[in-house]
């Protein structure tokens, strides 16, 4: 969809406050979010915080929670349900935060050719620094490390899960685009962008050959993903989640056609890509006439539940 600069500038504000992830505020604990000045690489200058729960059992999961442009983590720590969930299933959230400067305030790279390569650098090596201090500073699970964001920190969460298979069990993603969609930092900005103009179309063999190329070789296990969009989206148009279906299914060797389709909640239309063996290997979820404004009350649940954390179905 097209904009003009003006109609841009009137509502960015606004849309500034949706990137960052707003839904619910998570309940009070007495466990605090603690800054970490000081764990390790960190080729893209991002900041960290965590929120570890007073009680937590041996080798707890890790979490890695990320906010949308505009946002910061402690601004996500406020804003969504997943310090709360910590506090009632025992995990470790690590809430970074952006420090790339853009037209829509500070987001998470995902354009750069350092963001696109395995080792390359830039904000995805960031990240994965800060999930290995999680896991060494509070014997974390490196088998139950997994990664989630909003928006911009969606659109992170696809580029981890496509460059460090190894390092994460599996991601949630709301509004999202597929990994490699941006060409450059000029096709960032929604009133410019060909991947953010809802018409960015390739074949699932095209997106999953981004997915192969990043780590050229890797034949291990692939992280499970879940993703949620709102069909109302105007922002990052709603198709994009056909393009993200598209790609991961093809990284998994799944066809189009959803094993099982069911409504969790009303406005839920959910559709589930298993394997031969039976395991869900993606799964979208589309929300009836939400706009850019997830996660929403009850979705970092389900993210949960997806992760296998909650001791419900995933």
């Amino acid at each position: 969809m097209k904009r003009t600069r003006a109609a841009l500038a009137a509502v960015v504000g606004s849309l500034l406050i949706l990137l960052g992830g707003v839904a619910p505020l998570s309940s009070a604990s007495a466990a605090s979010l603690v800054e970490v000045p000081d764990f390790g690489s960190n080729p893209g200058g991002l900041r960290m915080h965590v929120y570890a729960p007073d009680s937590l059992p041996d080798n707890p999961a890790v979490v890695v929670a990320m906010h949308g442009c505009g946002g910061s983590g402690p601004g996500f720590f406020q804003s969504s349900e997943f310090a709360s969930l910590a506090d009632r299933h025992g995990f470790v959230v690590v809430y970074p935060s952006a420090t790339k400067q853009t037209a829509m305030g500070t987001c998470f790279d995902v354009w750069s050719d350092a963001s696109k390569r395995r080792g390359g650098g830039s904000d995805p090596a960031s990240i994965v620094s800060m999930a290995e201090y999680a896991q060494q500073r509070y014997g974390g699970d490196p088998q139950r490390t997994f990664v989630t964001g909003s928006s911009s920190g969606g659109m992170e969460t696809n580029a981890l899960l496509a460059l460090y298979p190894d390092v994460f069990r599996a991601g949630t993603v709301f509004m999202g685009v597929p990994f490699n969609c941006f060409a450059n930092e000029a096709d960032f900005p929604p009133w410019t962008s060909k991947c953010v103009n809802g018409s960015m179309h390739r074949t699932p063999q095209e997106w999953g050959d981004a997915v192969r190329q990043a780590y050229p070789g890797y034949s291990g296990e692939r992280p499970r993903v879940q993703l949620w969009h709102g069909t109302g989206d105007t922002l990052v148009p709603f198709q994009l989640l056909e393009e993200q279906v598209k790609q991961w299914t093809n990284v998994f060797g799944l066809g189009q056609t959803p094993t099982s389709t069911d409504q969790p909640q009303p406005s839920w239309n959910r559709q589930r890509f298993a394997g031969p063996d039976g395991t869900v290997r993606v799964e979208a979820i589309s929300v009836s006439g939400a706009g850019h404004s997830l996660p929403m009350g009850g979705m970092a649940a389900a993210a949960v539940e997806f992760f296998g954390l909650s001791g419900g179905p995933s």
